[in-house]
């Protein structure tokens, strides 16, 4: 299937995401890399096989493999560091957060594709997964590097209407049972 395969696949009440799915994906301004980079990233991220099997064939046809194995590896290491940073985050005892990390993230200093490309889409992928100090710390990279805001948005533009197209379809996958 396909991106248009996946909007019919989407039932009348969410319509909104039917067409919010074609104009985010569809007629994105962002440069080919960085949009297939962010819907590969973010079809991982949403945790829906559905969405995933319909994206991941147009990401990786758009990408070139350099490109594609980083999405995916900004997909893999911010699962983990936004489950990380997220509990710091949230625990009363901020004591947590002087202590050191030691969790291997390797790929974000040496992602194998332009730093800002991977930097938008682990800034996408911190979206869906709710890490408010990842997103503030990659949304500071991408704007000292000169990203403007509009570029940044259209990341969790993507991020949200993938994660909601995945919830809609995953469930009336089970409502079908």
């Amino acid at each position: 299937m396909s991106l248009d395969s996946l909007k019919s696949a989407i039932p009348d009440y969410a319509k909104d995401l039917k067409l919010n799915l074609g104009s985010v994906i569809g007629n994105s301004p962002l440069p080919e890399q960085q949009l297939w980079g962010a819907v590969l990233a973010t079809a991982i991220a949403s945790r829906s096989p559905i969405v995933l099997r319909e994206l991941e064939p147009e990401a990786k046809a758009n990408l070139s493999p350099e490109a594609y194995t980083a999405a995916k590896a900004a997909a893999a290491v911010m699962a983990m560091n936004n489950v990380f940073y997220r509990t710091r985050h949230l625990l009363s005892d901020h004591e947590y957060g002087a202590l050191r990390a030691g969790l291997r993230m390797n790929v974000i200093g040496n992602p194998g594709v332009d730093k800002v490309d991977f930097e938008l889409w682990s800034f996408a992928v911190s979206a869906i997964n709710g890490c408010g100090m990842c997103l503030d710390s990659h949304e500071q990279v991408l704007r000292k590097a000169g990203v403007d805001r509009d570029t940044i948005q259209e990341a969790f533009k993507i991020a949200a209407v993938v994660e909601a197209v995945g919830a809609t379809l995953d469930a009336e996958a089970v409502l079908a049972q």
